[in-house]
């Protein structure tokens, strides 16, 4: 373990603890990013004392906040236990008196504090595993049997738990009665990017796209069969239906190949780099997102933004993710037939069946910014609630 930077002396200021080191890729990185990104400007403008325990401090380095390395949790699970509920309760001594708090990865660390909050991104204790999960990637079937009991250890020590959607918020409060006054709605900001339009856009054939991780959960199989219902159909006109595995990934990439690589109108177009993955939204006429669980589900927000059709997975985090979005058909994710009923009908130019997604009401606490979030962590404080 790594100390940068540590001040013992206070000199008076309000102590603030993110631990996060579990945090090290894709989204939740980009969580830690703004989290601490805004508390830099807090520290400096408020005068707090910021500490960060990370993997690494080049992560998400930022001035006025002093950081804590460590790599010994990520190694493996046993590691990550013991440093959450037993190293952190030594470090939460060292920095006493440790005013917030905030836990930015799922668990609640066994920590003294004055305050505690738990950010929860992991909505594996609702997904309905399969046992086709268990073959093809195990973890996830272990996620979903055992996150609710990594998220109850300690979770009614926190005064605030803090998730993304108004329907994670129903969900965690009945699986652990917990007051949904305590539990705080934060949607994730993510900047609108500029899509270039492909100029053959509309000339060619009707394309679809997914892009997901090659993982069980994200069922691609729906997508695959639905494209094999269509392709028998010799009176559709021409359709491309892509989808970011290569089918080289993992045994989950390999069996969807396997089964469904000959079919001419299915592309599998492998890992896809952001400005690549914006080109290929670009091209396409409309986004497919079956997935089983997400607590946000990107792609749709990042494709809403080309006000193009989009086909969802019919489930509570979809709903609220494209709230406001104009072109919207929900299916069974269990359906193949479902979801090729509505692909055919894109492909034929029938849009009748989309629809305006309204946004999701949610009560206070909710949080619109890390502003917003950070007024409330330290002081109670609703302002969307004026």
């Amino acid at each position: 373990m790594t100390q940068v930077g540590l001040n013992n002396a206070s000199a008076g200021r309000k102590t603030i603890v993110v631990s996060a080191v579990n945090l090290v890729e894709a989204g939740t990185l980009a969580i830690l990013r703004d989290c601490l990104a805004y508390l830099s400007v807090l520290a400096a403008e408020e005068d707090y004392r910021v500490v960060a325990i990370v993997f690494k401090k080049e992560l998400a380095e930022f001035p006025h906040i002093e950081y804590i390395e460590t790599q010994w949790p990520k190694k493996r699970w046993v590691n990550r236990l013991w440093y959450e509920y037993v190293s952190m309760k030594r470090i939460s001594k060292a920095l006493s008196p440790v005013y917030l708090w905030l836990s930015l990865h799922d668990t609640t660390p066994s920590v003294v504090a004055e305050r505690r909050a738990v950010y929860c991104h992991n909505a594996y204790s609702f997904y309905k595993w399969k046992l086709n999960d268990w073959f093809f990637t195990p973890k996830i079937a272990l996620f979903a049997i055992f996150t609710k009991y990594i998220y109850r250890t300690n979770i009614r020590k926190n005064k605030y738990l803090v998730v993304q959607q108004e329907w994670f918020r129903q969900a965690m409060s009945s699986m652990f009665g917990i007051d949904q006054q305590s539990i705080i709605v934060a949607p994730p900001n993510y900047p609108q990017r500029q899509v270039l339009i492909d100029r053959s856009f509309g000339s060619a054939p009707y394309s679809f796209i997914f892009a997901g991780s090659p993982n069980s959960h994200k069922n691609f199989e729906c997508i695959c069969e639905a494209t094999d219902i269509l392709a028998k159909q010799d009176s559709l006109p021409p359709f491309t239906v892509r989808i970011t595995v290569s089918g080289e990934e993992n045994n989950y990439a390999r069996w969807l190949k396997k089964k469904w690589g000959s079919i001419p109108q299915l592309d599998f177009v492998g890992f896809l780099g952001r400005e690549t993955l914006f080109e290929y939204y670009g091209s396409s006429n409309c986004l497919i997102f079956p997935s089983k669980v997400e607590t946000w589900g990107l792609p749709i927000s990042e494709f809403s933004d080309l006000h193009r059709p989009m086909l969802l997975a019919d489930l509570p985090y979809t709903h609220e993710t494209a709230a406001g979005s104009e072109q919207v058909a929900f299916f069974n994710p269990d359906s193949p037939t479902e979801l090729a009923t509505h692909m055919a009908r894109l492909i034929q130019g029938d849009t009748s069946e989309l629809t305006k997604v309204e946004p999701t009401d949610s009560a206070a606490p909710r949080a619109e910014s890390w502003q917003q979030l950070f007024t409330i962590l330290l002081h109670d404080e609703n302002i969307t609630d004026r």
